[in-house]
C-alpha cells in the first residue's frame, strides 16, 4: 500500500504538470491573439473579379491558405486564383516588427518575384510589392471567418477584389 507521502506528491507532480500545459498553451494563445497576423492562419476560399489593362473583368475563383508562426510575428501566405482565361499564383513570406512588415513575393505563373513592406495588424494587412517593372498594393482585411482581398496595380492586373470564408 502506498503511503499518503507518496499519494500527495504524485498528485502534486500531476498538478504541476496541467498546470504547466495550461500556461503553455495560455501563453501561445495570447502571443497568437496580440499578433498582427492574428485571424489570418488557416485555409480560405471565395470568388471576386479581376480588372485586366485591356478593359476587360472576369470572375475568379480564390483559394488561400496562410501559415502563422508560433510567435505569431510571422506569415506564410499562399493565394491561388483562376477565371476561364486567367489566373495567379502569389505567395509570400512576411515578418513583422510591431504593426511594421517585410519580406518576399513571388508569383508562380509568370516567374516575377520581388519585396513588399507595409502594416499589419487588427485584422487588416497594408502593403506595397515590387517588382521588376511592376508595383501594386494589396490589403487584406480580416474579420472572423469572413477576409477580402484588394489588389491595385497599373500591370496587366489593373485591380483585383476578392471575398473568401475560412474553410
Amino acid at each position: 500500500m502506498k503511503s499518503f507521502v507518496s499519494v500527495l506528491f504524485g498528485q502534486a507532480v500531476k498538478s504541476a504538470a496541467v498546470g504547466a500545459a495550461l500556461m503553455l498553451s495560455m501563453s501561445a494563445s495570447h502571443a497568437q491573439s496580440s499578433s498582427p497576423f492574428a485571424g489570418f492562419d488557416g485555409a480560405w476560399s471565395g470568388t471576386g473579379t479581376v480588372a485586366l489593362s485591356d478593359g476587360t473583368t472576369e470572375r475568379i475563383r480564390c483559394k488561400a491558405d496562410y501559415k502563422v508562426n508560433g510567435s505569431g510575428l510571422s506569415l506564410k501566405q499562399h493565394l491561388h486564383c483562376a477565371s476561364d482565361s486567367y489566373k495567379f499564383d502569389l505567395s509570400s513570406d512576411v515578418t513583422s516588427q510591431g504593426e511594421r512588415i517585410a519580406g518576399n513575393w513571388s508569383e508562380a505563373s509568370r516567374n516575377i518575384f520581388g519585396n513588399l513592406q507595409g502594416t499589419a495588424g487588427g485584422g487588416q494587412i497594408n502593403v506595397f510589392v515590387e517588382a521588376n517593372g511592376f508595383s501594386a498594393n494589396l490589403t487584406l482585411r480580416t474579420n472572423g471567418k469572413r477576409q477580402t482581398v484588394q489588389i491595385s496595380s497599373k500591370g496587366e492586373i489593373r485591380g483585383v477584389n476578392i471575398t473568401m470564408v475560412k474553410i
